[in-house]
């Protein structure tokens, strides 16, 4: 039996495109393999956000190679939309970006009969939505569930509308089937995912982010959790919308981005520093104690010790429950690119360390608020001490004795564990 194996990066939507493919391969009768092991495929699917996932989309091919090197190797996403033909230098089979994976299979088995090696991107500016599915997912109790491509926002750092095209929408009637069969497989959380979730339903009539949400409501579905959401989507309206849906998880990620607004302005962000306390404001009246999670980037092109400074005091003025900070990486076709006054990286890497201590005190400051309260936890596997791990509806991770992967349980937190919840199972 032929056998593949996977390896991903960056974001959730990648990890939802390479679960669709794997699925193809496994329908073709591949079986599937660990990334470590030996295998007759290999399928990368690459990451171009940053400098550093240029560098481990690579290492990966490299490794794949070395591993086997009669294998044949897939390179799919964001860097092989970006580079194409020039990365069948590395030895790949094929080179496929992010559209025609629903054809995957075919494309590396015609490629192989020929001889030949092939970069199948196309122009991902005119291509509409690829229709993959899932019906299954790494672990046992959430998945990844896709219902949004592409992005025209155009940020002037950002890559990502070059390798991901326009907006194109999943119908609501396609996400609600995915959701009954995700559900069916024991699946007790989704997680909506999309490139730009803010924009889902705009290339749709009469389809809102609200109604997408809606229909993930299936049976045996206990949770919908939002992937990364603009500041500019929490209006009072949306958020009554939500405070109906039920099954919603109370965290919240917010992408930032900078504190100061003098940056949101160069890095083309629609929205300001007041729009995003008016949109944690919102929220917070709604859902209290809800998580607010947030991405920053330090050392973009021009930023002052004063901007940091602000982003630093910004940071700390909203609480953030989590921050995820990178620092600025410039990425070749991008205005920020061009921009004067680019930041030594000692600079960007000091400034992104500061940050993230910040982060991490802010963290554990909400992770300590729950202390004698009570959180519902998904559990999800056991560790070596027999501790039950899962996560909260605020996405803290907690660990309890007792219970069994797949229960949802109502937990007292007695005390802070590495760096989530520990607490005791309400009988």
């Amino acid at each position: 039996m032929k056998t593949v194996a996977f390896h991903t990066l960056g974001c959730k939507v990648n990890q939802y495109d390479s679960q669709a493919m794997l699925e193809l391969f496994e329908q073709a009768g591949y079986e599937p393999r660990a990334f470590s092991d030996v295998a007759d495929v290999y399928v990368v699917n690459t990451c171009t956000v940053t400098g550093t996932g240029d560098k481990k989309s690579l290492n990966a091919v490299r490794r794949a190679l070395r591993t086997n090197p009669s294998a044949q190797v897939v390179i799919a996403g964001c860097l092989a939309q970006r580079d194409g033909e020039k990365l069948l230098e590395t030895g790949a089979r094929l080179v496929i970006g992010n559209a025609r994976r629903g054809e995957v299979v075919k494309l590396l088995e015609e490629a192989i009969e020929k001889g030949e090696r092939v970069a199948a991107v196309t122009d991902i500016l005119r291509t509409p939505y690829e229709p993959l599915s899932i019906s299954s997912h790494e672990g046992h109790t959430r998945a990844v569930l896709k219902i949004q491509e592409g992005c025209d926002r155009y940020c002037t750092y950002c890559i990502i509308p070059y390798v991901r095209g326009g907006i194109r929408s999943r119908r609501p009637e396609d996400i609600a089937k995915e959701a009954c069969r995700l559900a069916q497989a024991g699946f007790r959380e989704l997680v909506l995912t999309g490139i730009h979730l803010t924009s889902y339903g705009r290339d749709l009539e009469n389809a809102s982010l609200i109604d997408a949400i809606r229909a993930c409501d299936a049976p045996g579905v206990s949770r919908i959790r939002l992937g990364s959401l603009e500041p500019v989507i929490v209006t009072e309206e949306f958020v009554d919308a939500l405070q109906q849906e039920k099954k919603v998880c109370p965290q919240f990620h917010l992408a930032l981005q900078s504190g100061s607004d003098a940056v949101l302005k160069r890095m083309r962000r629609r929205y300001t520093t007041e729009d995003f306390h008016r949109a944690c404001a919102l929220l917070r009246q709604a859902f209290p104690s809800c998580a607010i999670t947030t991405d920053v980037i330090t050392g973009f092109p021009g930023e002052t010790e004063e901007e940091f400074a602000e982003t630093v005091a910004f940071s700390k003025e909203i609480g953030f429950a989590r921050m995820h900070v990178f620092p600025y990486s410039a990425r070749q076709g991008t205005p920020a690119a061009a921009m004067p006054n680019q930041m030594k990286r000692a600079v960007r890497e000091e400034r992104a360390r500061q940050l993230i201590a910040v982060g991490n005190e802010l963290a554990e400051a909400y992770r300590a608020s729950w202390i004698g309260k009570t959180v519902e936890v998904l559990l999800e596997e056991t560790d070596e001490n027999d501790l039950i791990h899962g996560y909260t509806a605020e996405y803290m991770p907690c660990a309890v004795e007792g219970g069994k992967p797949g229960k949802l349980c109502v937990v007292t937190v007695t005390g802070l564990h590495q760096d989530g919840l520990i607490g005791t199972i309400q009988e």
